[in-house]
């Protein structure tokens, strides 16, 4: 057998939800220090994601999030495209604020100021590749669901909803 397998009374797509469960990701289990964190109004929803600095879709998905309120977002720095991929985000771990110097970069294009520091680039590395993050944006949702790709903002809240839903 090849192909999806749907319910046919139901109509609901049983290849995706097994998927889906498949590749849930514990949130709780998730190593925050990692990451750097950024909380818009009251930070009620919650999201990790995995990015890479030359990934144009992930630069795409950080602007909409700017459209999203009420959200606390979880980035993981993941340098998988480019050769320069790691030196930027060796660049953004060693900036006094990391979140800004992201922000920076990934919307308005201004490179982060070369730095040197202790930066866990193999543990960011070995965490994605743990995850079985192979393309970024991957998002995780607080319910440990994931997405692979930018999501636009209609879409990114009907999964917010959902999350919240359950």
């Amino acid at each position: 057998m090849q192909g999806a397998l749907v319910d046919a009374e139901s109509r609901r797509n049983l290849t995706t939800a097994r998927l889906e469960q498949l590749n849930a990701v514990a949130f709780s289990d998730l190593p925050m220090e990692l990451a750097f964190t950024q909380v818009r109004g009251n930070g009620s929803r919650h999201i990790a994601v995995f990015e890479d600095p030359n990934c144009g879709y992930c630069k795409q998905f950080r602007r909409t999030l700017l459209e999203v309120d009420d959200i606390t977002v979880h980035t993981f720095m993941y340098p998988m495209l480019a050769p320069d991929s790691a030196d930027k985000v060796r660049d953004v771990w060693c900036a006094k604020d990391k979140a800004a110097a992201w922000d920076a970069w990934m919307i308005e294009g201004k490179r982060p100021a070369t730095a040197s520091c202790d930066a866990p680039l193999p543990q960011m590395v070995a965490l994605g590749q743990k995850l079985r993050v192979r393309g970024t944006p991957t998002i995780i949702f607080a319910d440990g669901t994931r997405v692979g790709g930018a999501l636009p903002r209609a879409a990114f809240e009907e999964r917010l909803a959902k999350v919240a839903a359950r």
